[in-house]
């Protein structure tokens, strides 16, 4: 399959954010230190996946075929941030979810 990357990419942030939405309902996605914290995030994630999947010395390879072939800031692959931005909100959802049923 040609792009299964690129559609994973799309996916997977659609997914999380649905999951809040309809399953979780945490109220995470509404809380500004969420947003600064993706914010930070990607802050850290741009200078590193740019280091990393730079072509001119690449440490990270993709298949031509699976990616959309768009890099953004120092040639990173764009589904990079949707992989990023999925898992990071992946993981405040959990521990969100996982203190709620704590009961703290």
């Amino acid at each position: 399959m040609t792009g299964e990357y690129t559609l994973l990419a799309v996916a997977a942030p659609v997914a999380v954010v649905l999951l809040e939405l309809v399953v979780l309902r945490t109220g995470l996605l509404r809380e500004g230190r969420y947003w600064a914290t993706v914010a930070i995030t990607m802050a850290f994630q741009i200078p590193v996946d740019g280091w990393l999947t730079h072509p001119r010395a690449p440490v990270v390879l993709y298949s031509p075929a699976a990616i959309s072939g768009v890099r953004s800031p120092f040639d990173i692959p764009v589904e990079d941030f949707g992989f990023g931005y999925a898992l990071v909100t992946a993981v405040l959802l959990a521990w969100r979810w996982q203190r709620r049923d704590a009961g703290a």
